[in-house]
């Protein structure tokens, strides 16, 4: 005969407060990459766009490297490979680092699509009206790829807030890194990690919601909350 579970929330809850550190870590980390990932992005779109042959392979070989390799074994390399060449870098940094070199990728496949979507009659038609090329930027292109973009770019952040969990194999520690203290002090494995997924289900809809607020009023995008 089977003894029946009994789950004691108690002590966990009681660490709220130190788990949703955690969370706040993990947001830190998903919105730096994020942001850093941009920066690589539009620079490699801007290469693949108008840069030489060479750089649009360079490119090209970057994304195909960064996307089809795990993002685990990208940070592993950076955290131990790294130090046998004298260079050192902390938990935190080389997550972030790793993190954001395959966000790069990613996100520059997005821009790239987006670009690509852009129909050229529509470039023609702005030039015919005599619009500038910084015009033609602004009133014509940009419109349109931020519309495009905007829904793919929301649902990478979401997967990298998400990935940050991976975090926590370096010692950092984020909600999932945090909640395995707290379960081997607690012993509440069950407890500990339940709370923890009930955490991330609300950091990730306070982001989709607050990203579908940015995409409705800033780019007049349509997004949908839930």
């Amino acid at each position: 005969m089977s003894i029946p579970m009994t789950l004691n929330f108690g002590p966990i809850l009681n660490q709220l407060p130190y788990l949703a550190g955690g969370a706040w870590i993990s947001l830190q980390l998903a919105v730096l990459a994020f942001a850093l990932g941009m920066v690589i992005a539009m620079f490699c779109t801007s290469l693949l766009r108008y840069g030489p042959p060479l750089a649009g392979k360079l490119v090209n070989g970057y994304v195909v490297f960064a996307t089809n390799t795990p993002q685990l074994i990208q940070i592993y390399f950076l955290f131990f490979a790294l130090p046998e060449a004298g260079i050192l870098l902390s938990p935190f940094n080389a997550v972030l680092i790793g993190a954001t070199f395959n966000a790069g990728a990613y996100l520059c496949d997005i821009q790239r699509a987006g670009f690509d979507s852009v129909r050229q009659r529509e470039v023609e038609a702005a030039e015919v009206l005599g619009f500038s090329r910084l015009q033609i930027i602004r009133y014509v292109i940009l419109p349109h790829v931020m519309k495009v973009m905007f829904r793919p770019l929301s649902n990478q952040f979401i997967v990298m807030t998400l990935g940050t969990s991976m975090a926590s194999m370096f010692g950092v520690e984020e909600l999932t890194g945090r909640t395995y203290n707290l379960s081997s002090e607690t012993y509440l494995s069950v407890e500990s990690f339940s709370v923890a997924a009930v955490l991330y289900i609300i950091l990730t809809l306070i982001a989709t919601f607050a990203l579908a607020v940015i995409g409705r009023y800033l780019f007049r995008a349509r997004t949908e909350v839930f």
